[in-house]
């Protein structure tokens, strides 16, 4: 931690506390101002490893089909600069026991001209590609998007230049705040479109993909795993599950959508 400016420092040691000041966007008033600071015009979606997912039920039939590894790739292909961080704040402020620390977030874009070199360093697609395989073979997963709040706390400007690929655990996640978030804030990081995700007569109730769920969409429901709405569509239940009893199922097109969104919404060229 030698390295990190003292603002970052400041950070880590206020992340403990992330689920206390995420409960008072909740207050209607409070809730609009953090949603302009430091979430407007986010589009962030998790993607989960390509190996849990099928896609309409053949995706070794038809070689255009776009798998979740393949976006990210897309995002890295189109984007001019990229910028690996060379730590996590999320495993670092919570000293992650589980998951490497020093994979850090993937930033794509103009403004990662911006971050303080003394976080990170550019690189080049290939070194980014590779990174990202990396951090999924340690078993991380992959968020998104557009995240304002990134742009705020790098000071990465404009913030409509800086993609966001984060490798995330279920352990340390920022995100295992949602719950606690205000709708609008909360509904802003999601599942891929059409995603879905069902438990199978497989099931033998052994709750171990509860304690996997980081956002408690998982419960029992006469002995059986019960998904419900809250779920993100991160797969790590599918992955975890040792019964196979839990599916995903993506169409064929869902992924290409989530290209065109968050294309919307972040300026790569």
């Amino acid at each position: 931690m030698e390295k990190i400016p003292p603002s970052i420092r400041i950070l880590t040691k206020l992340f403990p506390y992330r689920f206390f000041f995420a409960s008072f966007t909740r207050i209607p008033l409070i809730g609009n101002i953090v949603d302009k600071m430091f979430f407007e015009n986010d589009k962030i979606y998790y993607l989960p490893k390509d190996k849990v997912v099928q896609i309409e039920h053949s995706i070794n039939q038809d070689d255009s089909i776009i798998l979740p590894s393949k976006v990210v790739e897309h995002f890295i292909d189109i984007s001019e600069h990229q910028f690996i961080m060379n730590f996590c704040l999320c495993r670092t402020s919570k000293n992650c026991k589980n998951y490497p620390k020093e994979y850090g977030c993937l930033f794509l874009g103009e403004a990662t001209l911006n971050i303080d070199p003394k976080l990170g360093r550019q690189v080049t697609k290939d070194e980014a590609k590779n990174y990202i395989k990396k951090c999924s073979e340690a078993g991380l997963v992959h968020l998104i998007g557009r995240n304002k709040l990134d742009s705020v706390w790098l000071k990465a400007k404009p913030d409509d230049k800086l993609m966001t690929i984060c490798n995330c655990c279920e352990c340390c996640c920022l995100w295992m705040m949602l719950p606690n978030l205000s709708k609008a804030i909360n509904t802003k990081v999601t599942r891929i479109p059409g995603l879905e995700i069902k438990v199978t007569e497989r099931c033998t109730g052994c709750k171990e993909c509860i304690d996997t769920c980081f956002v408690h969409a998982i419960s029992m429901d006469n002995g059986k795993a019960k998904i419900n709405n809250d779920c993100r569509g991160c797969g790590r239940c599918v992955e975890k599950c040792r019964f196979n009893s839990i599916k995903i199922d993506i169409p064929h097109n869902s992924l290409d959508e989530s290209i065109k969104n968050v294309s919307s919404s972040v300026d790569l060229s």
